[in-house]
């Protein structure tokens, strides 16, 4: 009994950071109509670095000698994670819909394990191969609302390949912070990042249309330049922490249920037949490609 009450409470944990992703992806889609996408994603870091910075600046001030030995890869995962990521997530937003958008983060479990396979040198099995496939038949299914051959019409929102290549970057940024395993706290090398994002993004913010702070989204940068910035990374890092990954992994197939449920009753999204399918494959999908499978075709080395 202790051991059962002690899981459920290790479980609030990435409970409550899919959740705040489920928030965030509403922000998304609302924000598309009130700010320009560069506008929110500098807005936004921005925002989280000012918050963070009292708490992380004396820390990382005497690391700054690790910090200038290792700024490339520090750069890099700031690029990918704080400007690719959530730049063309924002972007998305305007020719896709939210419901859309929580299926593709959804996958990112999935994605992970296929850029582990391709560049990190696991084991790349049959599982994720066929996961991976299943997975992109559903994205296609949603992205032509159910007629795969508007692809040959030139009629598939390009919102959803956005939110694909987003969401494959931001796999990515987490295969290369395990791969890289900087000598920097946790806290220490997302300060850093977001530094690096907030200095990439700041071109894009100045060449793009004027987007100033307003009434309307004032509320939706806050929400995301500290609860999906800063409070859904302390949970989801610390449901890894207690849960392990793969069991904490598994609570992002709950991300698209929430989203749609939510863009159905606070934007008016509406639901439809292909929701259904599309979304059964892409985490039927991302099921398959999570089983503990020995069917290796590639292997290390």
């Amino acid at each position: 009994m202790a051991e059962q009450s002690e899981a459920v409470n290790f479980s609030i944990f990435p409970l409550l950071a899919v959740l705040i992703w489920t928030g965030n992806t509403l922000v998304t889609k609302m924000a598309s109509t009130v700010v320009e996408p560069a506008a929110i994603a500098f807005y936004r870091w921005l925002l989280a670095g000012l918050v963070l910075t009292p708490f992380l600046w004396r820390s990382v001030w005497r690391q700054r000698a690790i910090v200038a030995a290792h700024w490339p890869k520090l750069a890099v995962l700031g690029c990918l994670g704080m400007a690719i990521y959530q730049g063309l997530a924002y972007e998305a937003a305007k020719s896709t819909s939210a419901t859309n958008m929580g299926i593709v983060v959804a996958l990112m479990p999935l994605l992970s394990a296929l850029l582990a396979g391709l560049f990190a040198g696991e084991a790349l099995t049959v599982s994720r191969i066929g996961g991976a496939v299943l997975s992109l038949a559903g994205l296609l299914i949603l992205s032509t609302q159910g007629h795969p051959d508007a692809l040959l019409r030139g009629s598939a929102h390009i919102g959803d390949a956005l939110m694909l290549i987003a969401v494959t970057s931001n796999a990515l940024y987490g295969i290369l912070i395990k791969r890289w395993a900087l000598p920097l706290s946790t806290w220490q090398q997302l300060y850093v990042q977001i530094g690096f994002g907030v200095l990439l993004l700041l071109p894009l913010w100045w060449l793009a249309p004027s987007s100033p702070i307003t009434v309307q989204n004032a509320p939706l940068i806050l929400y995301a330049g500290t609860l999906a910035s800063i409070a859904s990374p302390f949970f989801w890092m610390n449901g890894i922490r207690r849960m392990g990954p793969v069991r904490a992994s598994m609570f992002m197939n709950l991300l698209p249920v929430f989203v749609a449920v939510s863009a159905y009753t606070m934007l008016g999204e509406p639901l439809h037949s292909y929701h259904a399918v599309g979304g059964l494959f892409a985490l039927a999908g991302v099921w398959w490609g999570q089983r503990q499978r020995t069917d290796v075709l590639r292997t290390p080395g």
